[in-house]
């Protein structure tokens, strides 16, 4: 397998049968785990509003969550390569899904909004800009058939952000 493919594995396990399998539309618990190699079981189920368990993560959270990962990945990337040092970056993501009448559904947008601090104030019109092209490269957003939108703010790290 050469540089530009790369394979990934993963097991889901539904753990819901409650005794009678599928019997029944609320028979049955949505809960799974999701396992892979070498790290902690992920404990999943449905939303809540489709029959599912809130204490655990849900795969629309999930696909939220791979945006905003992927974002905020590709994001540091380009802004090594451009120069600019972050200090600090956390981005609270949202998402708006549509259900349709037959049952199915689909994400209609993702907007993320990253707050990125930067070392050097005069970099921040540079950090701002680095959002597309971090969108540009992050391999979740390429890879979905809705819009990824940014609402992203720039913060200049204070004094104390530099060790003396």
């Amino acid at each position: 397998m050469g540089l530009s493919e790369h394979r990934y594995a993963l097991t889901v396990q539904w753990t819901g049968n409650l005794g009678d399998g599928t019997s029944s539309y609320r028979g049955y618990s949505r809960d799974h785990d999701v396992l892979i190699a070498g790290l902690p079981v992920l404990k999943g189920s449905a939303d809540a509003t489709f029959h599912g368990d809130r204490e655990r993560y849900n795969p629309e959270q999930l696909l939220l969550a791979a945006l905003a990962q992927c974002h905020m990945l590709s994001y540091l990337h380009v802004a090594v390569k451009h120069g600019v040092v972050v200090t600090e970056y956390s981005d609270n993501a949202t998402g708006l899904m549509r259900l349709n009448r037959d049952g199915s559904g689909q994400f209609e947008s993702v907007t993320l909004h990253p707050c990125v601090t930067v070392a050097d104030a005069g970099q921040v019109e540079l950090a701002g800009r680095l959002h597309h092209e971090a969108n540009q490269v992050c391999f979740i957003a390429r890879s979905v058939n809705f819009p990824v939108e940014h609402a992203p703010e720039t913060l200049v790290a204070g004094p104390s952000a530099h060790p003396a």
